[in-house]
């Protein structure tokens, strides 16, 4: 997800014939267009997703991506992995080599899983300070008690990141059943909250992320998110 974002000489020399020196000119000429827009400056900046067209010439007209699957268990959060099937494998979208996975979930953890070539997004919903809740389903080896959810509210301290976990919401379904919502997704933190407590995690599964959710959504499929979608998640990230 490193950032893709040039100067727009830069871009030029690195995409055409013409050299870094060559571009004012194509400037003064109006050879050079920006999303539509005749580019005015050598400093202008070049996203993945602006479309620049020189001469007539498309140079770049990439399209964001932003892909919902729903993963089973056994399924790796990797692009590419020697042992197991991963996420993409399971993708039939035609530009599925182009995606990176945002938030992933270890090898037995099913559910909601996102992908994305938007760098930019992908790290903006990732942050704790969006405050984008991530709901998980659990299913323990040890009966609960309402102490887990003043403890989880409180925050639960890592030694090993030497860290305390930001508040999270606990609903106690059933003795060994549980709805966790967080707004973070530190290494494993879900089994370590619960191994706080000696309590064994026998299953997760992710069944949301903000206002996005798995319906209809069967395991191992995937779609791409709904312009409906696309800007709920949007209004959800508090940032």
């Amino acid at each position: 997800m490193k950032s893709k974002t040039c100067r727009l000489d830069r871009f030029i020399s690195q995409n055409s014939a013409f050299k870094l020196s060559d571009v004012r000119l194509l400037l003064a000429q109006k050879r050079i267009l920006l999303d539509g827009q005749i580019a005015q400056s050598i400093q202008q900046k070049v996203t993945q997703f602006t479309q620049v067209i020189l001469d007539d010439q498309c140079l770049q007209n990439n399209q964001p991506l932003y892909v919902l699957l729903n993963k089973p268990q056994g399924v790796v959060s990797a692009t590419t992995d020697l042992k197991h099937k991963t996420v993409v494998d399971l993708l039939e979208h035609p530009k599925k080599d182009e995606l990176h996975i945002v938030g992933r979930l270890d090898l037995n953890t099913t559910g909601l899983v996102l992908l994305s070539n938007d760098g930019a997004w992908s790290r903006k919903i990732s942050l704790p300070e969006t405050k984008l809740a991530k709901i998980y389903e659990v299913t323990l080896a040890k009966p609960l008690t309402p102490e887990y959810i003043q403890v989880f509210r409180e925050g639960i301290y890592f030694a090993y990141e030497n860290i305390t976990t930001q508040p999270a919401h606990l609903e106690i379904i059933s003795d060994y059943h549980a709805r966790l919502s967080l707004v973070e997704g530190k290494y494993h933190q879900v089994k370590r909250m619960f191994g706080y407590f000696q309590n064994e995690v026998l299953a997760l599964h992710r069944a949301s992320v903000g206002p996005i959710t798995l319906a209809g959504l069967e395991l191992g499929q995937s779609r791409d998110l709904t312009t409906q979608e696309m800007a709920a998640i949007e209004a959800h990230c508090v940032v």
